[in-house]
């Protein structure tokens, strides 16, 4: 299981957000570029990224703060938002991001992804955002009538690589992952799933490994490793030790 610490990029900025909220964001680190070699220096091994600005406006904002992060590391990296059609797909891709990651284009535009996937196999995740198990898309400020098991089952022979499913109730709130939502979308698809939003501690991950669900492929962890609730050390460490039994 993979654990990817995440960049959310408001203005330029590392930042985290509580529920969503741009207006309720708090700056962690204003080099996120720096930001990102921490991470890597700490033994992570892939990187999350999200462009927030890029989500609300539609089209990327923050690239040259993304440019800098990639020209930073060597570990992979994927990135979502404000990522809306097929070329800017290719531009990340060519500029060295591993996945990309389609939200709300996803729910609007799903033919997008299935071509996404055939030319660029292997390097397409969609990203799920639930407000009571509904999709929420445009940041999160607009929620839809799909419930996250009807959008991902869209995509069931596809072949996207991952569904990042995060739930927005949690999401920057330190309140826990949403194990139950997220094992229950892992056993009822093929695609793997990561889970986002809310993850608080080291317990978070045990939970999570002792849900025994094979179709989970990790999770992603923002505030918890900003803060200092959890140690990258011993989170990685767990990881790893699970994965050599």
């Amino acid at each position: 299981m993979i654990l990817f610490p995440a960049i959310d990029l408001k203005d330029g900025q590392c930042v985290r957000l509580v529920h969503g909220l741009m207006d309720q964001a708090t700056v962690f680190n204003d080099d996120p570029a720096a930001q990102a070699r921490a991470f890597e220096a700490a033994g992570f091994e892939y990187i999350h990224l999200v462009d927030l600005n890029g989500a609300f406006e539609g089209r990327p904002v923050n690239a040259d703060a993304v440019e800098r992060i990639l020209a930073a590391i060597s570990m992979p990296a994927q990135l979502g938002g404000g990522i809306r059609d097929l070329a800017t797909i290719e531009t990340w891709l060519e500029k060295g991001i591993r996945r990309v990651i389609i939200g709300t284009a996803a729910v609007k535009n799903p033919d997008l992804v299935i071509e996404a996937c055939r030319k660029f196999p292997g390097r397409i995740a969609v990203g799920l955002d639930a407000k009571g198990g509904r999709v929420a898309t445009e940041g999160w400020a607009d929620v839809s009538d799909l419930t996250v098991l009807d959008m991902a089952r869209r995509f069931e022979h596809a072949g996207v690589a991952a569904i990042i499913y995060t739930d927005i109730d949690r999401d920057g709130a330190l309140q826990g992952l949403n194990i139950e939502a997220t094992v229950a979308l892992a056993d009822q698809i093929s695609i793997p799933v990561i889970a986002s939003g809310g993850l608080s501690s080291i317990e978070d991950l045990k939970k999570l490994m002792a849900a025994n669900c094979s179709g989970i492929e990790g999770a992603i962890s923002g505030r918890a490793l900003y803060d200092g609730r959890l140690d990258p050390k011993e989170a990685l460490a767990l990881l790893r030790g699970a994965a050599r039994c």
